[in-house]
This record gives C-alpha cells, sequence and structure tokens, in this order.
C-alpha cells in the first residue's frame, strides 16, 4: 500500500469516533433492556428482546458487509449514525408522547414499537464493526495491522467498561429520557467529527462484482477459494458455539456466589481485561503466523474455562475471567488480521459481515438449548443426584456446582477441538498461506 502521511492519524480518528458511537449504542441495548425489566418484572419480555436481538444481528451481517463493500466506507459510518440518530429521535418522540404507566404492560405495542426502533437503531451500528477492520486494511501499513487490531479489541473494553457503569445509572435516574437525550448528542457530534475526517479512498469496483446489494453466493465462493479460510470460520463459530454457555449461564454461577451488587461492581473490573488485552497487542503484535497465535490462545483460553469451576471461589472466578478477558483481543485481533491478509480489500466487507453472521448465530443457540438443560438436567443431578453422590464429597454440590460442571465439560470439549485445529491440514494450509509474501496492497490517490 501507498502510505501517505497522516493515515495512522485518520484511522486514529475514525477509532475514536467508533468508541464514541459504540458507548451510546451499547448503553442504549442496555438500558431498553433493564427499563422494559423494571417497569414490567416480565423476564419473558426481556427474553424476547435479547433473542430478536441477536437473531437480528445474525441475519444482518451479510447485507451490512455488502452495503460497506458497495460504498465508501466513511459514507457507510455517517449513513449508519446517522440512522441511529433518527430512530432513537423516534424512540424518543414515542417515550414522551405517551404516559410512563404505558410502559408497564408487557403487552403494550407503543412499548414494543419503542423497543424495535431502538433495537435497530443499536444493530445499524454493527455497520461500523464491519467497516472499521477494512479501514485498518486501507490506512495502516501491513505490518502494524496486528497492533492497529489490539486497539480496537481496547476500545471494544472501553464501551463495555462504559456501558456497564452508566446505563444502570441513567435509568435510574431519568428512565430512558436522559440515555435517549445523550445518546442523540453524541451522535450528532459523532456526525459533524466524520464529516470533516478526510479518508482517501477510492473505490474500484472489480469487472466480476455482482451487481445484488447481497452477494452470499459469491461470499461463500470467495471464502471457499482460500485455503483454510472456511475452517477457520467454522472453528470461530464452533468456539463461539460452546461461548454461549457462558452468555447463558455466567451470570448465575457468579449470583450464586455473591450479591448482585459486588457481581455488577467485579464486572465492571474486569472488562478492564478487554482494554488491557487489546493495549498489549498493540504493543506486542501477534508475530509472523497469527493462525497458530488463535489457536494457542484458544487453548489457554479453554484451560481457563476448565480450571476456574474447580472450586466454588469468586477468587478463582476473577482470576480466571480476568484473565480470559485479558487474551480475548489477541483472539480477535488474530482473526481479523487473518482476514485482513487473505481476503481481497474490495470483498472485505462481505466476508468480515459473512463472519459476523456465521459466528454470531452460533451464541445464541447455545444459550437457548444449555439453560434448560442446566435447570432440568444437571442442577439436580449435582443437588441430590447421582452426581451428588458420586463426586459431591470432593466436587461439591448444588447449583453452583451443577454449573461448574457444565462449565468444565465445556473447557474439555474446547481443548479437544483446539488440539485437532492445530493438528489440522487446514491449519497447515492457512498457516502457509499466511506467511507467504503479501498480496498487492490497495493503492490510494
Amino acid at each position: 500500500m501507498s502510505v501517505i502521511p497522516g493515515d495512522r492519524r485518520t484511522f486514529y480518528q475514525l477509532l475514536g469516533n467508533t468508541v464514541l458511537v459504540s458507548v451510546v449504542n451499547s448503553t442504549a441495548w442496555f438500558a431498553i433492556t433493564f427499563y422494559v425489566y423494571l417497569q414490567t418484572r416480565s423476564v419473558f419480555a426481556t427474553g424476547v428482546i435479547s433473542g430478536i436481538f441477536l437473531v437480528m444481528t445474525a441475519l444482518s451481517g451479510i447485507w451490512f458487509g455488502s452495503l460497506v463493500d458497495h460504498h465508501a466506507k466513511k459514507t457507510m459510518m455517517q449513513a449508519s449514525a446517522l440512522a441511529s440518530l433518527l430512530l432513537y429521535a423516534g424512540a424518543l418522540g414515542i417515550y414522551l408522547a405517551v404516559p410512563e404507566e404505558t410502559f408497564t404492560d408487557p403487552g403494550s405495542v407503543v412499548l414494543w414499537v419503542m423497543v424495535v426502533l431502538l433495537m435497530v437503531g443499536v444493530i445499524v451500528g454493527n455497520i461500523r464493526t464491519i467497516a472499521l477492520p477494512t479501514l485498518v486494511t486501507l490506512l495502516v501499513p501491513e505490518e502494524g495491522r496486528d497492533r492497529a487490531n489490539g486497539l480496537v479489541g481496547s476500545s471494544t473494553g472501553v464501551s463495555f467498561l462504559v456501558t456497564s457503569v452508566f446505563s444502570g445509572a441513567l435509568v435510574a435516574i431519568g428512565g430512558m429520557y436522559w440515555v435517549l437525550v445523550l445518546s442523540l448528542a453524541v451522535l450528532t457530534v459523532a456526525l459533524l467529527h466524520l464529516a470533516v475526517v478526510r479518508v482517501p479512498e477510492h473505490r474500484e469496483v472489480p469487472e466480476d462484482a455482482p451487481k445484488r446489494s447481497v452477494d452470499l453466493r459469491g461470499t461463500m465462493r470467495l471464502v471457499g477459494e482460500v485455503p483454510g479460510l472456511t475452517a477457520l470460520i467454522l472453528f470461530s463459530a464452533f468456539n463461539n458455539f460452546l461461548g454461549g454457555v457462558f452468555m447463558a449461564l455466567m451470570d448465575p454461577y457468579g449470583l450464586s456466589l455473591v450479591p448482585v451488587q459486588v457481581w455488577g461492581l467485579l464486572w465492571g473490573v474486569l472488562s478492564t481485561g478487554f482494554i488491557v488485552g487489546g493495549l498489549l497487542v498493540s504493543r506486542t503484535g501477534l508475530g509472523r503466523n497469527p493462525v497458530k497465535v488463535l489457536l494457542l490462545v484458544n487453548l489457554v483460553l479453554w484451560g481457563v474455562t476448565l480450571l476456574f469451576p474447580l472450586r466454588s471461589s469468586i477468587v478463582l472466578l476473577a482470576v480466571g475471567m480476568y484473565a480470559y478477558m485479558l487474551l480475548v483481543p489477541y483472539a480477535e485481533a488474530a482473526e481479523q488480521t487473518i482476514l485482513q491478509k487473505v481476503v481481497p480489500y474490495e470483498r472485505q466487507g462481505r466476508v468480515f459481515g459473512f463472519a459476523q453472521s456465521v459466528e454470531q448465530a452460533a451464541s445464541p443457540l447455545t444459550a437457548f438449548l444449555i439453560s434448560p438443560i442446566a435447570q432440568f438436567v444437571v442442577i439436580p443431578f449435582m443437588t441430590d443426584g447421582a452426581g451428588a453422590r458420586t463426586i459431591g464429597d470432593w466436587f461439591g454440590t448444588g447449583t453452583d456446582r451443577g454449573l461448574a460442571l457444565i462449565f468444565m465439560a465445556v473447557g474439555v470439549i474446547g481443548l479437544i477441538a483446539t488440539a485437532v485445529a492445530l493438528r489440522s491440514r487446514p491449519y497447515r494450509r492457512l498457516s502457509h498461506r499466511i506467511t507467504r509474501p503479501a498480496n498487492p496492497e490497495p493503492s490510494l490517490p
């Protein structure tokens, strides 16, 4: 790539802009979930919100990736922020127009219209998460992309930390009013800032580029043409499938050990692991072979998952989860760096979107499946069933020990899967492809 002065500065500006927007989107998402539960006291309603959100996120990834590839990246970031702003403004209008008691009925049409407006406003923000790694390819020289991807991971940690601290507080102070007002203000600032940021890109659409806005068949063909890339995406999806256990069971496990206020504070502290991990990646890089780094990091992650539930200890849980969060940015940066290396720039949006859809579809599936299994099979097994009688003397009994047994089983499965992947032919082929001389870089004017 022909690097011009200011490329990295442009990347930093776009990253900072994305952090601001991610914080307000995440805050809006957490806040509406909290608000609906506090108003309706309906676990079913919040479950429906989460389920719809995850399904819509998975389904929209491929389309968003196509939009990123077919339009200027900065334009799509602006369109994303503008769409969120308009949707949040509509939600605020509804919130102010009707009496607050309207929102206490979980069957209220007005409530669900507001929820959908907010949900779609948050989801269109995913266009940025697809566009940003393609801009890393454009703006950062290849030897520095792994470090830039580490900074992207740190930005995720910052968003998570700020959201976990402020979303509940804002809802407690003024319901959804201050959440929406703050979101509109920040999105306006982000749009004004983007207007003055110059992104040195020009689009060169390949001759064989499809005319359709969504090119699922072509994207799958492209993924299949890169040796080992299909296996990488499926491996990540399998990891997310196992990771759905964390989504469903981590809160019940933690709350079985400490009060809710301690648990909330602990997650605020643990989220700094994302920030520190991302900064470490930005300093150390990933070395010559990010594929190997990805798999070795997964070995450690699943080892942690196996070890922290050995005893019912909040200290073990906190140490294990901090180590987990510290290493996740390495895994995410490795996957992004691999895709940036092997996928042509003009098609990266579609591949990132495809990977997002495939990988994010896995976690909610496990979350839906594991909850009834835990509730009706494993917890009774470790409370007064055969498991309690067989290993209860040294492992412990009760709800927390049933959940711990599931975590340990997931750790064993993850370790086996990663060990198999390390010895597989797709791993060797993708590693060989990554360590070969680079493809021609996208040119800048």
